[in-house]
């Protein structure tokens, strides 16, 4: 073992704590050893920037036993794993965020995220590890729920000195060397280095704590923001070009100056209306019948919060009444057997005034119009455990997948 000589970084120290935090945190090792170690004396503790530099403060690895400083790489390593530079920035934009003091709160939002599950079973926990119980916070949530609950104040005080660095809360530090410097990893290895991770946890969970459980799920399969499609794929069926536009005659047509003695209709836009079918059949679950019925608060919002111009019909193999969704609580999903949504298709285009978009809540198992409806179309597909289906007839029954015709958004 080298000397060591006071003011410099203790190397061998600071290493032999990375190798215990792989020892007790097996499935962390690829992504502690990735990071790059930068010795600096103007960092309080230790920190980590977005590109996977971790910088050192020497005489914090001096004062620091090997056991806490395991828990430090393993704290720091998780910032970047968790991607809490990407989500602080986000947060920031959405909520107009640009007070540097938000940014210290958004590090101990992020280390609340962490800290709540990862100490114990052999890692000890760092003398000051801001956790949500400090705060009088629930465990188990993410930092955006937990930049909800919290303000600074006198209670944060004594955390004020916190400071992990831009790879907890997005924002550059003097201290930091930047994009064009040497030593840091770029998108793809970071998302491999995250991606190796997750394979390690959902191969061999053991005692894994469920937020990196969580997480390591995320990675595999990222959460489709299917709300947001659904959202989108009715405004852009309600807002498209000939949706709720007729001529009218409320309003003469600028033209009708140019021909005396006529009055000429003009083209007005009135509020689209959105017809909404909801399959009841027996292959469709309860659970998936009550999201249905939660999918109505995007629908709404597309038609700008107008309930009144909405109607539903639940349908199975026939077509029930159409209700309005004003009275929401009141609807009822009547249905059970079979599947035949044709019915129900033909019943909601009857409606008067007739629908601008059609949006159609199923798991698919239903025959389909061979003509195009009239107005836009969205389907909102249940997603499920397997791509075949089932008929009690036919056990290899496959069912047809929506018309090209139909906006498709795989609901979770």
């Amino acid at each position: 073992m080298s000397a060591y000589t006071p003011g410099t970084l203790d190397r061998d120290k600071l290493f032999a704590a990375r190798l215990h935090a792989v020892r007790v945190r097996p499935y962390l090792a690829s992504a502690l050893f990735a990071l790059y170690v930068v010795e600096s004396r103007r960092v309080p503790t230790m920190g980590v920037d977005r590109y996977w530099r971790c910088y050192v403060s020497p005489a914090f690895v001096d004062r620091t036993p090997v056991e806490d400083l395991a828990g430090v790489w393993v704290h720091e390593v998780s910032h970047l794993l968790r991607d809490h530079h990407s989500r602080s920035d986000r947060f920031a934009r959405r909520h107009g965020l640009i007070d540097p003091a938000e940014r210290l709160r958004m590090n101990i939002a992020a280390d609340c995220e962490i800290n709540d599950d990862i100490f114990g079973a052999g890692l000890a926990r760092p003398d000051g590890a801001v956790t949500p119980e400090s705060l009088g916070l629930p465990d188990g949530e993410l930092m955006e729920d937990y930049l909800r609950q919290f303000r600074l104040g006198p209670h944060t005080q004594d955390i004020a000195w916190l400071d992990c660095g831009s790879g907890a809360d997005g924002s550059h530090r003097e201290w930091e060397l930047g994009p064009d410097h040497a030593n840091g990893l770029s998108k793809q290895e970071r998302d491999a280095v995250r991606f190796r991770v997750a394979q390690g946890i959902i191969g061999r969970p053991g005692d894994t704590p469920e937020g990196w459980k969580r997480w390591a799920e995320e990675v595999f399969h990222p959460p489709q923001p299917w709300r947001n499609l659904l959202g989108a794929a009715i405004r852009s069926a309600v807002c498209s070009a000939g949706a709720g536009e007729d001529y009218r005659y409320g309003r003469p047509a600028r033209r009708s100056a140019g021909v005396p003695g006529v009055v000429l209709a003009s083209l007005r836009r009135t509020p689209p209306r959105v017809a909404v079918l909801i399959d009841t059949s027996g292959s469709v679950s309860d659970t998936e019948l009550g999201s249905a019925l939660l999918e109505m608060a995007a629908i709404v919002r597309a038609v700008g919060g107008r309930r009144d111009l909405v109607t539903v019909v639940s349908c199975d193999a026939a077509a029930r009444i159409v209700h309005p969704l004003c009275r929401a609580e009141g609807i009822p999903l009547l249905g059970g057997g079979g599947t035949d949504l044709r019915t129900g298709i033909t019943k909601a285009l009857r409606t008067q005034p007739g629908p601008d978009a059609l949006v159609i809540l199923t798991d698919g198992q239903t025959p389909w119009p061979t003509r195009r409806p009239p107005c836009r179309t969205v389907v909102g597909l249940f997603r499920r455990q397997c791509t075949t289906s089932w008929r009690e007839s036919d056990p290899d029954y496959t069912p047809d997948p929506p018309p090209a015709w139909a906006r498709v958004v795989d609901i979770g």
